[in-house]
């Protein structure tokens, strides 16, 4: 029998799988908003419909991309040749991005739908089969919470190094254009992205193959809806990510225009996201000896408190007390991480268990489809705050508009925390009851 235990360099390697990833994530979460109103002079509005159509689209193309893994096999399994065959066209995508032709304003709509459609496409291809690789790395809950400890870990790394570097090699390589200087940056990330799928690649392999994943579509489907610990875990992913991405999007502006240090804010962004990686070491450590549910759902509730008392603390200006208390909010943001992705495989062993019929691809494929959900409802809603708290780029905000941006990094994703922790109080997978009901092969009474 096949040990279920991985090796050091195989976590590193599944590591880099989402440091990859996380190349699109960084843009999507911390860069876009600013990149486009700021840099690309679209209107806030405008970007914000943007985000929600592209959400439209991932709505059929992300539950399709699960059902393609679940049916297409190649003599390396079912998920890993994604990363050998989508990397190139995955790192081209995130180049033209960030390409900024000089067309008239509608022209310039265009190529923003044109442009982040191909990409969302292509960061969909790659980051379905990478979500559901750890259901078929091992069977071990602790080997799987190990492995999505470091793949959190490398991705905050990458989400770090970005976020931090891409600012200030935009603002050097550019020679006086900001937006050449973004597009140059981005192409020295997108190789890099490249090279850590390929690694991803070689360095990992397939240990379990499912026989039961030829069931109807339709079928699949409606078992999927049926899985009440897995719809639970799409509330919480849609909740998570609202208040995630929100925060995030707007991290750059607050550091700019609240704080009043444009210089300062890759820094402000980063040190949240270095923060988010001691939390992933943290969680790790935490797990062995706490309940991985009950710090889920109470990490989440204390956002929101940490979140109100940033906002009043915090005056314009006071950027020593908001990077401390940014870094105190991103720590505790990120001690459920490892956690979610290690339930989501447990929530469909636990399906299949319940109704004998396994979905792994539909299943990973809709929390997919659940974050870019948030991620999109976020930008929308982001765009709109914006547009109500009256936002112009690149000029002094009123008071109206800087108590907007210190709300929409604090209280306003904290309260999408706090749902996402009350609504866990419903979910109880824990490990004890997975381990009994894998041994028993029935739901634990």
């Amino acid at each position: 029998m096949q040990s279920q235990k991985l090796s050091t360099v195989e976590k590193v390697g599944f590591g880099a799988g989402d440091m990859a990833v996380n190349v699109m994530v960084a843009a999507l979460f911390y860069f876009m908003s600013f990149f486009y109103t700021d840099v690309y002079g679209l209107k806030p509005v405008d970007m914000g419909i943007l985000f929600l159509v592209a959400r439209f689209v991932d709505a059929f193309t992300d539950p399709l991309m699960g059902i393609i893994t679940d049916k297409v096999r190649t003599r390396w399994g079912q998920f890993r040749h994604w990363f050998l065959f989508l990397s190139v066209p995955y790192g081209l995508s995130v180049v033209l991005l960030f390409t900024t032709p000089d067309f008239d304003y509608n022209m310039k709509l265009v190529w923003a739908y044109v442009t982040y459609l191909f990409a969302t496409l292509m960061f969909t291809g790659v980051a379905i089969p990478y979500i559901s690789y750890i259901g078929v790395l091992t069977a071990d809950p602790k080997e799987r919470l190990s492995a999505n400890g470091y793949r959190m870990f490398f991705a905050k790394i990458a989400n770090v190094v970005i976020v931090f570097s891409v600012p200030l090699l935009a603002n050097n390589w550019g020679n006086g254009s900001i937006a050449s200087g973004y597009q140059l940056a981005m192409i020295l990330v997108s190789v890099c992205a490249v090279g850590l799928f390929l690694f991803c690649f070689f360095t990992t392999k397939e240990r379990i193959t499912h026989s039961g994943e030829q069931e109807n579509i339709l079928k699949q489907l409606k078992v999927l809806l049926k899985n009440d610990q897995w719809v639970l875990l799409c509330i919480a992913c849609v909740l998570g990510t609202l208040g995630y991405a929100i925060r995030g999007s707007v991290a750059m502006y607050y550091a700019t225009y609240y704080l009043g240090a444009p210089d300062l804010a890759g820094t402000f962004t980063s040190a949240g996201i270095a923060a988010s990686i001691v939390s992933m070491v943290a969680s790790t450590w935490i797990t062995k000896r706490y309940c991985k549910i009950k710090l889920f759902r109470y990490s989440q509730i204390a956002v929101l408190f940490i979140s109100v008392a940033m906002y009043f603390a915090v005056q314009p200006g006071d950027i020593m007390l908001a990077f401390i208390l940014y870094i105190l909010l991103s720590f505790v943001v990120d001690l459920h991480a490892p956690v979610f992705w290690s339930a989501i495989a447990e929530a469909v062993d636990y399906g299949e268990i319940k109704d004998k019929v396994r979905a792994s691809g539909l299943s990973f494929g809709g929390i997919s489809f659940c974050q870019k959900a948030g991620g999109g409802l976020a930008g929308l809603t982001g765009g709109l705050l914006l547009e109500f708290y009256q936002y112009q780029p690149n000029v002094a905000q009123s008071d109206f508009t800087l108590t907007g941006l210190a709300l929409m990094l604090t209280i306003i994703p904290g309260v999408f925390h706090a749902l996402l922790g009350f609504v866990l109080f419903k979910y109880k997978i824990t490990d004890g009851y997975y381990t009994n009901m894998v041994s028993q092969q029935r739901l634990p009474e």
